[in-house]
């Protein structure tokens, strides 16, 4: 069995809409780069809120859309072993990178960024929650999420 080389937490508030989107297009990307074996690809949120519950069903259906399947996923609370854990932490806002930093053990601190910080084409840094918003609130996060992943991948796999 082939251990990750590359392991990254996706996290949000509730673990409902962004951070599972974050997961959701990441992994697509990476299973369609044929790498996905070189990857652990979790997300999480920093309440409680929804521990259990599948992502919302808009984010599902906006991402089915685009071939994304958030269907098997399973919201579920940061833990303070995910630190050690995961190799990156990614935030989907500024709150969220807060609540991580409060939590995170000195040691683990620098593994903590903003999710939008690989974006190159973006007009935003943060993710924006479209939990009580539209349909189009989905498909901006979408977008935001595909450059930003892009981004990040392009950052992770060697350069040639």
């Amino acid at each position: 069995m082939t251990t990750s080389s590359h392991k990254i937490l996706f996290v949000c508030m509730g673990n409902i809409c962004r951070s599972p989107t974050a997961e959701g297009v990441f992994r697509h990307k990476v299973e369609q780069a044929g790498i996905a074996d070189k990857f652990l690809i979790d997300s999480a949120g920093t309440h409680a809120y929804h521990v259990g519950e599948p992502p919302d069903l808009r984010s599902q259906e906006y991402a089915r859309k685009r071939g994304i399947d958030l269907s098997s996923q399973r919201a579920r609370q940061v833990q303070d072993s995910d630190f050690s854990k995961f190799d990156l932490v990614l935030a989907m806002d500024k709150d969220n990178l807060r609540l991580l930093q409060n939590q995170c053990p000195a040691e683990y601190q620098h593994k903590l960024k903003l999710m939008m910080s690989y974006a190159t084409h973006s007009p935003s840094d943060v993710v924006p929650d479209p939990y009580y918003g539209g349909g189009r609130g989905f498909d901006v996060v979408l977008d935001y999420l595909e450059d930003a992943a892009d981004g990040l991948l392009a950052d992770i796999l060697p350069k040639n």
